[in-house]
């Protein structure tokens, strides 16, 4: 069966490839061939395993009741293979939100004693598959979890394959004019692109007042032209990322918080994102706004624990910290 757990307002169904098969949807045994023939399986899973039903009150305003599928693992021992199932079909290279999730579904099954690798398998060409995360089960602040590891990340149009950018400078600082973000709002006029696996552009706003509501982005108004911007085509124009990106804006708190707002590829608008938590704590110590260490990062759908590790002007590491609870 699929079994539903939240992560900070994410929530996502875990389900084996051999029982959507005994459903009659036919996933390869080997994760690799699932990634590449994806086409082939993944809307007939998103049918059978997505549609409203028992979680009414999971999904406020979205067409599904979830934001999409964890199919794995395919083997009874780590390291596991997954594969993260948009509700359009597609596949994330990564997702922090998800692979919390994983792990605490590996954990309740007995799969998961101690840190272990989890790899993501795509069909994203930009980017290495599978992609391998190191999941570290950990208490911060009194609360079970895990800890993400999510390596070094990197910066500029070039890191997400960007195309038709111009720079733009804020303060001493150069980041990127997404012109299709500015001609939504005057004030989205510097983003800075972030690889953490999978492609973000965030956004960075002068105060939280300019950052988009996520009621506002269910509609179709602000979420049609957004859609166009982050989706890959046919659903989007693939501009300025061929393969879609994920959007994200950013304003300054005090300390070492940030605050943010998500719209995700493959999805819409969302209550937070891991990945997005990680590319926002990343552009905002890029923009000088935090210092490396831990970053709060603040999502409608609850705050994210992100650890940077610095030296001098390089970012090495980054880590994410998430807790998954079951749906019942």
């Amino acid at each position: 069966m699929t079994l539903f757990y939240d992560a900070r307002g994410n929530i996502y169904g875990v389900v084996s490839p051999a029982y959507l098969r005994n459903q009659g949807v036919d996933v390869p045994e080997h994760a690799g061939l699932a990634a590449s023939t994806r086409k082939a399986w993944t809307p007939s899973a998103i049918a059978a395993e997505c549609g409203w039903g028992a979680l009414p009150h999971a999904a406020d305003a979205k067409a599904h009741r979830c934001d999409g599928l964890l199919v794995g693992p395919f083997q009874a021992a780590p390291p596991f293979d997954v594969l993260i199932v948009n509700t359009d079909g597609s596949l994330a290279e990564r997702s922090g939100n998800g692979l919390t999730i994983f792990a605490q579904a590996l954990t309740d099954q007995g799969l998961m004693t101690q840190g272990c690798e989890l790899r993501v398998h795509h069909d994203n060409v930009h980017t290495a598959s599978p992609l391998a995360t190191h999941v570290e089960p950990a208490v911060n602040e009194q609360v079970a979890g895990f800890w993400l590891a999510l390596g070094q990340p990197a910066f500029g149009p070039s890191a997400v394959a960007a195309c038709g950018i111009e720079p733009i400078t804020m303060g001493h600082r150069e980041f990127s004019h997404v012109a299709a973000l500015a001609a939504i709002n005057p004030q989205w006029a510097h983003s800075q692109f972030v690889r953490v696996g999978n492609p973000h552009c965030v956004t960075l706003a002068e105060h939280a007042g300019a950052l988009p509501d996520n009621q506002s982005m269910h509609q179709s108004a602000l979420f049609d032209p957004l859609q166009a911007i982050a989706f890959a085509p046919p659903v989007g124009r693939g501009q300025p990322c061929v393969a879609g990106v994920n959007l994200q804006w950013a304003a300054r708190s005090s300390g070492n918080r940030v605050i943010a707002r998500v719209f995700e590829r493959g999805e819409g608008p969302t209550a937070s994102s891991g990945t997005s938590a990680i590319a926002v704590a990343c552009a905002a110590w890029r923009a000088g706004w935090v210092e490396a260490g831990e970053v709060a990062v603040v999502m409608p759908g609850g705050t994210a624990p992100v650890r940077l590790q610095g030296q001098a002007e390089i970012l090495l590491s980054v880590s994410l910290f998430g807790t998954a609870q079951r749906q019942t």
